[in-house]
């Protein structure tokens, strides 16, 4: 099953059961919060050896990156080639050093949502934090100033507006994934909903 997910992933480049469409949508769970650069601050805490906390221009100091990758809702509709610039995760790690009994991430963001990922997943080289998008600033409704993005997953896993990451030994579910949506969500696979965890579906 596996192998065949990753030729399907070779060969066809829209997962099943999704439209592609040209503009961005917007989706979100309560109102866009507002930007206070005096008053922002992005922490890293948990199963870590050097927990961080940064204001705006300190977190704008660390490494850049950019990269391109499609984006795919769980409302099944898909946007290729997105240019995000921001933060690698790989060299967010490099700086605050996981525990090695750290095996999951908790992200908290502003509004109280949250999301979950396994430690593997989170530290891909494709997964980053960004604040533009497309060459322009990210839109308050897309997550500004901070979002993260998890191309290989459903797009609720790019939790907007991150201001914590959470290293942790054990896992516990997000805002969605206690409401009903896959805890994992490969669009591949089309991970939607809890009720798919236990029928293998």
């Amino acid at each position: 099953m596996a192998k065949s997910r990753e030729l399907k992933r070779q060969d066809i480049r829209l997962p099943p059961g999704q439209t592609l469409v040209k503009n961005f949508p917007v989706l979100s769970y309560g109102p866009t919060p507002r930007f206070n650069p005096a008053k922002w601050d992005f922490r890293v805490s948990g199963l870590v050896e050097n927990p961080i906390r940064l204001n705006w221009e300190e977190f704008l100091r660390l490494p850049i990156s950019s990269q391109t990758s499609d984006f795919h809702c769980v409302t099944s509709w898909s946007r290729f080639d997105n240019l995000w610039e921001g933060v690698k995760v790989s060299d967010l790690v490099k700086l605050v050093k996981p525990k090695p009994e750290a095996l999951y991430v908790f992200i908290h963001c502003d509004g109280g949502y949250t999301t979950n990922l396994p430690i593997h997943e989170f530290v891909d080289d494709d997964v980053m934090l960004a604040y533009r998008h497309d060459g322009k600033d990210l839109d308050p409704d897309h997550g500004w100033p901070l979002r993260l993005v998890v191309p290989k997953l459903y797009g609720w896993k790019s939790a907007k507006w991150v201001r914590v990451i959470e290293f942790c030994a054990k896992e516990r579910r997000g805002f969605w994934e206690v409401r009903g949506y896959h805890n994992h969500g490969d669009p591949w696979a089309e991970e939607r909903y809890s009720f798919q965890e236990d029928s293998g579906e």
